[in-house]
C-alpha cells in the first residue's frame, strides 16, 4: 500500500531502497503485533506510538502507509498468511494419512500456529471486527478463502470414499465460525482445555459433518 511520500532510491549502508523500505515495512508490523495484539491494541494507539516502538520516524511511517488502518489490514493478511502457509505445509505432509489423522494434522498446525502468539489470535478474532466496512470486506473475503480450503479437503475426501458427497459450503461458513469462536474463547481463558483437546474436539465436528448419520465411509 503506497504511502503519501516518495521513498529514497539508490544504496546505502549495503542495501537497496527496496530493501531497506522493505525492512522499514517489517519494523513498523512487529510494532503493531505488539501494540495492536496486546497492549493498548488497535484503537488506542497512535502513528506517534507506532513509529516509536518500531525505532523509526512518523514521516517513515507516512511513506509506508496512510493510515493505522492499513497497518491492521496488512497485519491481519499477514497473520492468516503465516497459519495458511502452516496448514499447506501440514496437508502436504498427511496428503496419504486417512481422513481423521489428516484433518487433526491440518487444524493442529491452524491452531498451533495461532496459539504460539496469542497476539495473532487477538489480531485475527478481535481487533479486526468493526473497524471499518473496507477492513470487514476483507475480514470475510479471507475467511470465504478458509471455507473454500474446507470444501476442497471435504471433496477430495468424498472422492475417496471418505466423507458424504454433497455441497459443504453451507457447512464449512459454519463450521469456520465454530472454529475462530472456540479457538478465541480457549485463548481469552474461557475454555478450561488444552490445545490438543480444543483441536480434538474441532475434528469431531468436522466428522459429523463430513460423515452424516447413516452414512458409511467406503471400503
Amino acid at each position: 500500500m503506497p504511502g503519501r511520500l516518495r521513498a529514497p532510491t539508490g544504496r546505502y549502508g549495503g542495501k537497496t531502497a527496496e530493501e531497506r523500505q522493505a525492512e522499514r515495512r517489517r519494523r513498523f508490523l512487529d510494532a503493531a503485533l505488539q501494540l495492536f495484539g496486546d497492549t493498548p491494541g488497535f484503537r488506542a494507539t497512535t502513528v506517534a506510538a507506532l513509529s516509536e516502538a518500531a525505532g523509526l520516524s512518523t514521516r517513515q511511517f507516512y511513506e509506508e502507509f496512510r493510515t493505522l488502518e492499513d497497518v491492521l489490514a496488512a497485519l491481519h493478511l499477514q497473520v492468516n498468511d503465516w497459519a495458511e502457509a502452516a496448514v499447506v505445509e501440514a496437508a502436504a505432509d498427511a496428503a496419504d494419512l486417512p481422513l481423521v489423522e489428516r484433518a487433526t494434522a491440518i487444524f493442529r498446525a491452524y491452531a498451533g500456529n495461532l496459539a504460539a502468539d496469542p497476539r495473532r489470535i487477538r489480531i485475527t478474532f478481535v481487533e479486526i471486527i468493526g473497524v471499518s466496512p473496507r477492513l470487514e470486506e476483507q475480514r470475510l473475503a479471507r475467511r470465504a478463502g478458509w471455507v473454500d480450503l474446507i470444501c476442497a479437503e471435504a471433496r477430495a475426501a468424498a472422492a475417496r470414499g471418505e466423507a458424504a458427497p454433497r455441497d459443504y459450503r453451507l457447512a464449512a461458513t459454519g463450521f469456520i465460525g465454530s472454529v475462530n469462536g472456540l479457538l478465541h474463547d480457549w485463548s481469552a481463558g474461557w475454555v478450561d482445555a488444552t490445545l490438543d483437546e480444543v483441536v480434538d474436539e474441532l475434528v469431531r465436528q468436522l466428522l459429523g459433518i463430513l460423515r452424516p448419520p447413516g452414512w458409511s465411509p467406503r471400503t
